[in-house]
């Protein structure tokens, strides 16, 4: 690459792209991390100056810094997005404007996958969504005609000169440019966007400087994207229990992101480093004793011994705690005989090499960045960033050795409902919107159906707040499917775990009525019962009445007592003040969205109640100590309300 072809100032670099590519930009960018904010800002600036111009962006999960409303939630979140993400953050100006339904029309965007429920509102973003295995992207974009790549890197300067490392994102530029290669199509204009605190990850991830046509590498660069940790509450801290009973020791393990998988995280972890508390946690949940013969069968009660391998599209913060916790340890190796003899036993530990952890993309908190360097220059290999049709694809070169890898394989993810036949909702609505994206759910849990003794284990709360009050999640039937019912496994929720693999229609609605809200089994029941599903004489027994959420909140009472169930439990991005304030917040959120709960909260503001502990320092952190309006005045007994409420 020749000093010509190297820029330190955005907008040059814009102008340079633009003036060698022509008026039509067809630009692909990585998904999360791994975009380019301010240089794709520079490029969408240049096309809305010039209608003569266009920019199509082919792209996944723009992530922006929360936009809160007027009212109490500004007041919240407006000081701590400034303190959490940095006066010199840098949003997507496009999914700003496509949020906004202000995008002009020369520009349009396609994502295969959306920040969950955020693009709900967007009409660009539904009708441009392109829905897609992640596996499938590569190959979808390589006729896309895509002429310009953008991409953050990290650089190191080495004595045989500079190498680049995809770092966050290897999933799908090395597929992509195969894919192109092999096609006979012209080789986009790939551009690297050094940023000098993204980890340097080598292996599979690294590649020569001859990779890239441009490089640019400003001055100063915006913070990396940290995601806020979010709070784990007592429901999810039991489906987490639940779930951590159906790991194998010696297996591999696939996780999301979310407060569920965080629940099943610390479980993990508990499981290993307190095992008498977390077996007595799961005995007062599981009386009946349904998870522990499915943990005896397929999963375990012990502490990890050997250890677990991850193989996870997504890195994210919960394999960072549990490879300190002793959990991620199993090392896997990317030559057949050497995984062979570990598979036997005849491997000698000492043995050199070797991976505990293999994704396509990493994301999550500055802490996750910080651990990866530091892995990275303690045990260059041990984290291994990949393309994504390796970690979500069995097939291939390395499909001997990806089966004999992923031995044991858990492949966790969560859904939003799940019919009692067993097919899954994870993605989208049935009147065609799209809240999130399918991702790779669809090739996981392929996947677990493909390897001898892996399983799919997908995750979901059994109820959730609706415009009408509580809904179940576990629905009869709905008019979209994420996962049909054909690949159904295991569905796990706060009240057990359902294993329908291999079972009859009428077993499996009857292992889902199992872990279904109380409030919820007899109308399904009944309807299962309507269409000739379920036996006419069946009996809903009375252990299954016992699905509600005081006797799951009195069964973990004495755990969360000993704080050994904590609201953030690897620490918090919020003080102590603003912790106080979630569950207020949350109360009102889950109550302002239909009118039963607005006359709830007026009834509650004209009688707050017993005054709560610290409620002055929380109206004083809101701006509400004394306030100067009627607006002002009302939104502090609001406030005040909502504290002693949820206090």
């Amino acid at each position: 690459m020749s000093p010509e072809q190297c820029h330190t100032d955005t907008e040059a670099c814009a102008q340079h792209i633009a003036e060698r590519i022509g008026p039509d930009l067809r630009v692909a960018a990585p998904l999360g991390l791994g975009k380019p904010h301010g240089l794709l800002n520079a490029l969408y600036r240049l096309t809305q100056a010039d209608t003569s111009r266009s920019l199509t962006l082919y792209t996944a999960l723009s992530l922006t810094r929360p936009h809160p409303a007027r009212g109490l939630e500004e007041r919240f979140l407006a000081p701590f997005v400034e303190r959490h993400f940095g006066a010199g953050a840098v949003d997507p100006a496009y999914a700003v404007d496509q949020a906004a339904n202000a995008l002009p029309f020369n520009v349009a965007v396609h994502e295969f996958y959306m920040q969950s429920g955020a693009l709900l509102s967007s009409g660009s973003a539904q009708r441009n969504y392109i829905s897609q295995n992640y596996t499938h992207v590569a190959r979808d974009l390589a006729v896309q005609d895509i002429n310009v790549l953008v991409q953050l890197v990290a650089r190191r300067d080495t004595p045989d000169g500079a190498r680049y490392s995809l770092s966050c994102n290897p999933d799908l530029t090395l597929d992509f440019i195969d894919q192109v290669v092999q096609s006979g199509k012209p080789r986009p204009l790939c551009v690297a966007v050094v940023h000098p605190d993204l980890p340097y990850v080598s292996g599979h991830a690294e590649v020569s400087r001859d990779y890239f046509d441009l490089e640019l590498a400003t001055e100063e660069a915006p913070p990396l994207f940290a995601l806020p940790r979010q709070p784990v509450d007592i429901t999810e801290y039991a489906l987490g229990l639940h779930a951590s009973a159906l790991v194998r020791d010696g297996g591999c393990l696939q996780i999301g992101i979310g407060a569920l998988s965080d629940a099943l995280v610390h479980a993990l972890r508990w499981r290993q480093q307190d095992n008498t508390q977390w077996r007595r946690a799961l005995v007062a949940l599981d009386p009946r004793g349904g998870t522990h013969a499915l943990a005896a069968r397929m999963g375990g009660l012990a502490p990890f011994r050997i250890g677990l391998y991850g193989a996870s599209e997504m890195v994210m913060d919960g394999f960072m705690h549990l490879h300190r916790a002793g959990v991620l340890k199993r090392r896997a190796w990317d030559d057949l005989d050497q995984e062979r003899a570990a598979a036997c036993g005849r491997l000698p530990p000492e043995t050199p090499g070797g991976h505990v952890l293999r994704g396509a993309f990493y994301l999550g908190s500055r802490e996750l960045y910080e651990w990866i360097a530091a892995l990275e220059a303690e045990a260059p290999g041990a984290l291994d960033m990949c393309r994504v049709s390796n970690v979500n694809h069995l097939y291939g070169d390395h499909q001997a050795l990806a089966m004999l890898q992923r031995r044991g394989a858990r492949f966790f993810n969560t859904c939003m409902m799940a019919t009692l036949l067993g097919s899954a909702v994870s993605d989208g609505l049935e009147n065609g919107e799209v809240v999130s994206g399918v991702g790779g759910q669809y090739n996981f849990v392929a996947m677990a159906h493909e390897l001898p003794d892996g399983r799919s284990v997908l995750l979901l709360r059994s109820t959730r707040q609706g415009p009408a009050g509580v809904e179940t999640n576990i629905r009869w039937n709905y008019g979209s499917s994420t996962i049909p019912r054909h690949l159904r496994d295991l569905f796990v929720t706060e009240y057990g775990v359902a294993d329908l693999r291999g079972k009859s229609d009428s077993e499996c609605i009857e292992a889902m009525l199992a872990i279904t809200d109380a409030r919820f089994i007899d109308a399904l029941c009944a309807e299962a019962k309507s269409h000739g599903k379920l036996s006419a004489d069946f009996q809903v027994p009375e252990r299954w009445r016992r699905n509600r959420p005081e006797h799951l909140r009195e069964a973990l009472k004495p755990w969360q007592a000993k704080g050994q169930l904590p609201a953030f439990p690897f620490g918090s991005d919020f003080t102590e003040v603003e912790q106080r304030l979630l569950p207020a917040l949350d109360w009102l959120k889950q109550r302002g969205g239909h009118w039963r709960g607005k006359l709830e909260i007026l009834r509650t503001a004209l009688r707050p109640g017993t005054p709560a502990a610290g409620e002055d320092e929380a109206l004083a952190r809101m701006g509400l100590e004394r306030p100067a309006s009627l607006g002002g005045y009302m939104l502090r007994r609001i406030l005040l309300a909502a504290l002693r409420r949820a206090g």
